[in-house]
C-alpha cells in the first residue's frame, strides 16, 4: 500500500527531535498498558473464566471489564487492573525495563503474568 499523506507528514515530523521523543514516550505507554490488558486477558481465558465471570469475581462492574478487553484504546486505572490480576491469582511485579532503544516498536510481546 503506498503512502498516505498522514504517513509523509508523520515521518517528516519524526524528524524532529522533541516529536520523535514525545512520541517514543507515548508509544511506550501506550503498548505498556496494551500488553497488561493481554497479559490480563491470556490469563483469564487460561482460567476458562468469561468477561461477565471475571467481572463478578473481581466484584467489578461487567461493562468495565468488557470494554477493557475490547476497546481499541482502554486506559484502565491501577485500581481496577490490580483487581482483575487478583481475581486471576496473579498480581502486579515491577522489573526494571531494558535499556531504551531508539527504534519505535509499534508491538510488544506480552508482559508474563506471575501466578501467587
Amino acid at each position: 500500500m503506498p503512502p498516505t499523506g498522514f504517513d509523509r507528514y508523520f515521518e517528516k515530523k519524526l524528524k524532529r527531535p522533541a516529536f520523535a521523543e514525545a512520541y517514543a514516550k507515548a508509544r511506550a505507554e501506550v503498548d505498556s498498558a496494551d500488553r497488561l490488558i493481554r497479559a490480563l486477558d491470556a490469563r483469564r481465558e487460561e482460567a476458562g473464566l468469561s468477561k461477565a465471570d471475571l467481572a463478578r469475581k473481581a466484584e467489578t462492574p461487567p461493562e468495565v471489564v468488557r470494554r477493557l478487553f475490547t476497546a481499541p484504546s482502554a486506559n484502565p486505572t491501577l485500581s481496577t487492573v490490580t483487581k482483575l490480576a487478583a481475581a486471576l491469582g496473579c498480581r502486579l511485579q515491577l522489573v526494571p525495563a531494558p535499556a531504551r532503544r531508539k527504534a519505535v516498536r509499534s508491538r510488544a510481546p506480552a508482559p508474563r503474568v506471575r501466578r501467587k
